[in-house]
């Protein structure tokens, strides 16, 4: 399944994703990376995966933010890490879960930003 974003808020928002992936180094089965930038009115597929569930956490320009109950550390720059990796530079955001039946190939699943 493709994982979209839509950004139907008023200020360009910024994305990221946690993601299921087996054995990643930290010794976890977890990963996240980001930032996608998407512009008021647009969208932007930002991840394939086979597992029903995922996690994102979003910030918008004006202060608005998406964000849930599954906390981990990520910086202000671009990343692709496992779950559990910070760094000195990281802020603790947290993401929130999406689940996903039914999904099968080519379809796509597009998380609405308002």
């Amino acid at each position: 399944m493709w994982l979209r974003f839509a950004n139907h808020h008023g200020s360009r928002v910024w994305v990221a994703v946690g993601y299921y992936s087996p054995n990643c180094r930290d010794g976890g089965d977890w990963a996240k990376k980001g930032w996608w930038k998407i512009e008021p009115g647009q969208a932007a597929t930002v991840l394939w995966t086979t597992n029903k569930y995922s996690t994102f956490y979003a910030e918008a320009d004006n202060g608005s933010h998406w964000s849930g109950s599954y906390h981990t550390p990520v910086p202000l720059q671009a990343f692709d890490w496992c779950w559990n990796t910070s760094s000195t530079q990281a802020d603790d955001v947290g993401m929130r879960l999406i689940t996903v039946t039914n999904a099968g190939w080519p379809w796509t699943g597009t998380i609405n930003l308002n």
